[in-house]
Protein backbone atom coordinates (compact mmCIF):
# COMPACT_ATOMS: atom_id res chain seq x y z
CA UNK A 1 0.00 0.00 0.00
CA UNK A 2 1.35 3.44 -0.93
CA UNK A 3 1.17 6.45 1.36
CA UNK A 4 -1.53 7.97 -0.86
CA UNK A 5 -3.57 4.76 -0.77
CA UNK A 6 -3.17 4.57 3.02
CA UNK A 7 -4.48 8.12 3.39
CA UNK A 8 -7.42 7.45 1.08
CA UNK A 9 -8.24 4.29 3.03
CA UNK A 10 -8.02 6.08 6.39
CA UNK A 11 -5.04 3.99 7.50
CA UNK A 12 -2.98 7.17 7.85
CA UNK A 13 -4.38 10.56 8.89
CA UNK A 14 -4.30 13.14 6.10
CA UNK A 15 -2.45 15.91 7.97
CA UNK A 16 1.27 16.59 8.42
CA UNK A 17 2.41 18.66 11.41
CA UNK A 18 5.37 21.03 11.29
CA UNK A 19 7.14 22.41 14.37
CA UNK A 20 8.05 25.90 13.20
CA UNK A 21 9.88 26.77 16.42
CA UNK A 22 10.11 25.90 20.11
CA UNK A 23 10.40 29.27 21.87
CA UNK A 24 7.34 31.04 23.25
CA UNK A 25 6.35 34.19 25.10
CA UNK A 26 4.34 32.05 27.58
CA UNK A 27 5.37 29.26 29.96
CA UNK A 28 2.27 27.08 30.25
CA UNK A 29 2.17 24.60 33.12
CA UNK A 30 1.44 21.63 30.84
CA UNK A 31 3.54 22.54 27.78
CA UNK A 32 4.83 19.37 26.14
CA UNK A 33 7.78 21.21 24.56
CA UNK A 34 8.77 23.08 27.75
CA UNK A 35 8.52 26.26 25.68
CA UNK A 36 9.20 29.63 27.31
CA UNK A 37 10.94 32.94 26.56
CA UNK A 38 14.18 31.23 27.67
CA UNK A 39 13.87 28.19 25.40
CA UNK A 40 16.61 27.33 22.96
CA UNK A 41 15.85 28.74 19.50
CA UNK A 42 15.14 25.49 17.68
CA UNK A 43 13.34 26.15 14.40
CA UNK A 44 12.66 24.78 10.93
CA UNK A 45 13.52 27.26 8.19
CA UNK A 46 10.89 28.60 5.80
CA UNK A 47 12.36 26.84 2.75
CA UNK A 48 12.06 23.47 4.48
CA UNK A 49 8.54 24.20 5.73
CA UNK A 50 7.36 25.02 2.20
CA UNK A 51 9.15 21.95 0.83
CA UNK A 52 7.30 19.78 3.36
CA UNK A 53 3.99 21.21 2.12
CA UNK A 54 4.89 20.55 -1.53
CA UNK A 55 5.96 16.97 -0.87
CA UNK A 56 2.99 16.33 1.44
CA UNK A 57 0.63 17.28 -1.39
CA UNK A 58 2.50 15.02 -3.82
CA UNK A 59 2.18 12.10 -1.37
CA UNK A 60 -1.57 12.58 -0.98
CA UNK A 61 -1.79 14.45 2.34
CA UNK A 62 -4.57 17.03 2.44
CA UNK A 63 -3.65 19.45 5.24
CA UNK A 64 -0.69 20.99 7.04
CA UNK A 65 -0.63 21.83 10.74
CA UNK A 66 1.89 24.31 12.12
CA UNK A 67 2.73 24.47 15.80
CA UNK A 68 5.47 25.53 18.20
CA UNK A 69 6.37 27.19 20.64
CA UNK A 70 4.48 30.24 19.49
CA UNK A 71 4.74 30.31 15.69
CA UNK A 72 3.89 34.01 15.36
CA UNK A 73 7.07 34.99 17.21
CA UNK A 74 8.72 34.31 13.84
CA UNK A 75 8.69 37.39 11.63
CA UNK A 76 8.62 35.24 8.50
CA UNK A 77 5.71 33.13 9.69
CA UNK A 78 2.79 34.86 7.93
CA UNK A 79 4.55 34.87 4.55
CA UNK A 80 5.59 31.24 5.02
CA UNK A 81 2.05 30.17 5.93
CA UNK A 82 0.68 32.06 2.92
CA UNK A 83 3.09 30.18 0.64
CA UNK A 84 2.10 26.85 2.19
CA UNK A 85 -1.61 27.66 1.94
CA UNK A 86 -1.18 28.00 -1.83
CA UNK A 87 -0.35 24.27 -1.74
CA UNK A 88 -2.56 22.82 1.04
CA UNK A 89 -4.93 24.18 3.70
CA UNK A 90 -3.05 25.13 6.88
CA UNK A 91 -4.02 25.12 10.56
CA UNK A 92 -1.76 27.20 12.81
CA UNK A 93 -1.74 26.68 16.59
CA UNK A 94 -1.24 30.00 18.38
CA UNK A 95 -1.81 31.59 21.78
CA UNK A 96 -3.05 34.78 20.00
CA UNK A 97 -1.19 37.06 22.40
CA UNK A 98 0.89 38.56 19.59
CA UNK A 99 -2.17 40.16 17.98
CA UNK A 100 -2.74 43.09 20.35
CA UNK A 101 -3.44 46.53 18.93
CA UNK A 102 -2.03 47.22 15.48
CA UNK A 103 0.04 44.05 15.59
CA UNK A 104 -3.00 42.14 14.37
CA UNK A 105 -1.98 43.43 10.94
CA UNK A 106 0.61 40.64 10.84
CA UNK A 107 -2.28 38.34 9.87
CA UNK A 108 -3.14 40.38 6.74
CA UNK A 109 -1.31 37.98 4.35
CA UNK A 110 -3.58 35.15 5.58
CA UNK A 111 -6.96 36.77 4.95
CA UNK A 112 -8.89 34.97 2.24
CA UNK A 113 -6.58 31.94 2.24
CA UNK A 114 -7.39 28.38 3.40
CA UNK A 115 -5.83 29.09 6.80
CA UNK A 116 -7.31 28.37 10.21
CA UNK A 117 -5.98 29.75 13.50
CA UNK A 118 -6.39 27.35 16.42
CA UNK A 119 -6.26 29.44 19.60
CA UNK A 120 -5.86 28.11 23.13
CA UNK A 121 -8.43 29.05 25.78
CA UNK A 122 -8.71 26.68 28.73
CA UNK A 123 -11.46 28.18 30.90
CA UNK A 124 -14.34 30.67 30.68
CA UNK A 125 -12.82 32.86 33.42
CA UNK A 126 -9.44 34.61 33.72
CA UNK A 127 -8.18 33.07 36.97
CA UNK A 128 -8.25 29.34 36.11
CA UNK A 129 -7.10 30.00 32.55
CA UNK A 130 -4.23 32.27 33.55
CA UNK A 131 -3.14 29.93 36.34
CA UNK A 132 -2.08 27.47 33.66
CA UNK A 133 -1.11 29.80 30.82
CA UNK A 134 0.21 33.02 32.34
CA UNK A 135 -0.89 36.49 33.52
CA UNK A 136 -3.41 38.34 31.33
CA UNK A 137 -3.62 35.48 28.82
CA UNK A 138 -7.42 35.33 29.05
CA UNK A 139 -7.82 39.07 28.46
CA UNK A 140 -5.53 39.00 25.43
CA UNK A 141 -7.33 36.04 23.87
CA UNK A 142 -10.84 37.44 24.32
CA UNK A 143 -9.61 40.71 22.81
CA UNK A 144 -7.91 39.10 19.81
CA UNK A 145 -10.39 36.42 18.77
CA UNK A 146 -13.36 38.61 17.77
CA UNK A 147 -11.05 40.97 15.89
CA UNK A 148 -9.53 38.06 13.97
CA UNK A 149 -12.99 36.77 13.10
CA UNK A 150 -14.05 40.25 12.01
CA UNK A 151 -11.07 40.35 9.64
CA UNK A 152 -12.37 37.23 7.94
CA UNK A 153 -10.02 34.68 9.46
CA UNK A 154 -11.34 31.28 10.50
CA UNK A 155 -10.68 30.61 14.19
CA UNK A 156 -10.94 27.44 16.27
CA UNK A 157 -10.79 27.36 20.04
CA UNK A 158 -8.77 24.59 21.71
CA UNK A 159 -9.35 23.82 25.38
CA UNK A 160 -6.71 21.62 27.01
CA UNK A 161 -7.67 20.25 30.40
CA UNK A 162 -6.91 17.53 32.89
CA UNK A 163 -9.71 14.96 33.27
CA UNK A 164 -12.43 16.30 35.55
CA UNK A 165 -11.07 19.86 35.63
CA UNK A 166 -13.61 21.37 33.22
CA UNK A 167 -17.11 21.12 34.70
CA UNK A 168 -20.21 20.84 32.54
CA UNK A 169 -21.13 24.37 33.58
CA UNK A 170 -17.75 25.80 32.57
CA UNK A 171 -17.83 23.86 29.32
CA UNK A 172 -21.24 25.36 28.56
CA UNK A 173 -20.01 28.86 29.42
CA UNK A 174 -16.98 28.44 27.16
CA UNK A 175 -19.28 27.41 24.33
CA UNK A 176 -21.54 30.39 24.97
CA UNK A 177 -18.48 32.64 24.82
CA UNK A 178 -17.10 31.36 21.51
CA UNK A 179 -20.57 31.42 19.97
CA UNK A 180 -20.74 35.17 20.64
CA UNK A 181 -17.64 35.44 18.43
CA UNK A 182 -19.32 33.52 15.62
CA UNK A 183 -17.37 30.31 16.29
CA UNK A 184 -19.61 27.26 16.24
CA UNK A 185 -19.29 24.11 18.32
CA UNK A 186 -17.53 22.16 15.55
CA UNK A 187 -14.65 24.61 15.90
CA UNK A 188 -14.25 24.11 19.66
CA UNK A 189 -11.93 21.26 20.64
CA UNK A 190 -11.60 19.89 24.18
CA UNK A 191 -8.60 17.62 24.63
CA UNK A 192 -6.68 16.10 27.54
CA UNK A 193 -3.33 17.15 28.93
CA UNK A 194 -0.78 14.47 28.10
CA UNK A 195 2.07 13.74 30.49
CA UNK A 196 4.94 15.01 28.37
CA UNK A 197 7.44 17.83 28.72
CA UNK A 198 6.59 20.28 31.51
CA UNK A 199 3.36 18.38 32.27
CA UNK A 200 5.50 15.41 33.23
CA UNK A 201 7.64 17.56 35.52
CA UNK A 202 4.55 19.02 37.22
CA UNK A 203 2.71 15.67 37.48
CA UNK A 204 -0.11 16.73 35.18
CA UNK A 205 -1.92 14.83 32.48
CA UNK A 206 -2.62 11.33 31.29
CA UNK A 207 0.07 8.76 30.58
CA UNK A 208 -0.20 7.07 27.20
CA UNK A 209 1.27 4.50 24.86
CA UNK A 210 2.27 5.28 21.28
CA UNK A 211 -0.66 3.46 19.72
CA UNK A 212 -3.15 5.52 21.71
CA UNK A 213 -2.15 8.57 19.65
CA UNK A 214 -3.31 9.11 16.07
CA UNK A 215 -0.31 8.39 13.79
CA UNK A 216 -0.12 11.89 12.33
CA UNK A 217 3.26 12.54 10.77
CA UNK A 218 5.06 15.42 12.55
CA UNK A 219 8.36 16.99 11.53
CA UNK A 220 10.73 19.21 13.47
CA UNK A 221 14.26 20.40 12.84
CA UNK A 222 15.67 17.27 14.49
CA UNK A 223 13.52 14.57 12.89
CA UNK A 224 10.12 13.11 12.03
CA UNK A 225 7.77 11.67 14.64
CA UNK A 226 4.63 9.63 15.26
CA UNK A 227 2.12 12.36 16.24
CA UNK A 228 2.39 16.06 16.94
CA UNK A 229 2.92 14.97 20.55
CA UNK A 230 6.18 13.28 19.52
CA UNK A 231 8.76 16.10 19.21
CA UNK A 232 8.64 16.87 22.93
CA UNK A 233 11.34 18.33 25.19
CA UNK A 234 12.34 17.07 28.62
CA UNK A 235 14.96 18.97 30.59
CA UNK A 236 16.00 20.87 27.44
CA UNK A 237 16.69 17.54 25.70
CA UNK A 238 14.60 16.40 22.73
CA UNK A 239 12.68 13.17 23.39
CA UNK A 240 13.09 10.38 20.86
CA UNK A 241 10.58 7.78 22.09
CA UNK A 242 8.21 8.63 19.21
CA UNK A 243 10.97 9.33 16.68
CA UNK A 244 10.43 7.71 13.27
CA UNK A 245 13.42 8.95 11.27
CA UNK A 246 16.06 11.64 11.55
CA UNK A 247 15.34 12.39 7.90
CA UNK A 248 12.71 15.05 7.22
CA UNK A 249 13.13 15.54 3.47
CA UNK A 250 12.33 13.88 1.21
CA UNK A 251 9.09 13.55 3.13
CA UNK A 252 8.46 10.16 1.51
CA UNK A 253 11.13 8.69 3.80
CA UNK A 254 9.40 9.35 7.15
CA UNK A 255 5.92 8.96 5.63
CA UNK A 256 6.76 5.48 4.36
CA UNK A 257 8.41 4.59 7.68
CA UNK A 258 5.29 5.71 9.55
CA UNK A 259 3.09 3.60 7.28
CA UNK A 260 5.22 0.52 7.96
CA UNK A 261 4.86 1.09 11.70
CA UNK A 262 1.10 1.52 11.42
CA UNK A 263 0.73 -1.61 9.31
CA UNK A 264 2.85 -3.50 11.83
CA UNK A 265 0.64 -2.71 14.82
CA UNK A 266 -1.04 -5.62 16.58
CA UNK A 267 -4.62 -6.24 15.46
CA UNK A 268 -7.02 -4.03 17.39
CA UNK A 269 -4.46 -1.35 18.30
CA UNK A 270 -5.94 2.06 17.66
CA UNK A 271 -5.96 5.64 18.86
CA UNK A 272 -8.27 6.20 21.83
CA UNK A 273 -7.05 9.27 23.69
CA UNK A 274 -9.41 11.61 21.87
CA UNK A 275 -6.94 14.02 20.28
CA UNK A 276 -8.12 16.10 17.32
Amino acid sequence: MSVREAIEAGTLPDRVWIYSNYHCNLECAYCLTESSPRSRRRSLDAVSMIAVAHEAAELGFREIGVTGGEPFLRRDLAATIAAMAAILPVTVLTNATQFSGDRIAMTDPLVGLPVRLQISLDAPDPEPNDELRGPDNFAKVVDAVPRLVERGLRVRIATTVEPGRLSETDHRRLCELHRTWGIDDDDHLVRPVLREGRADATGMGARFERDQLPPELAVAEHGAFWSAFGPTIRGDVADTHLLITRTILPLATPASALLRLVEGRPQGADANIGIR
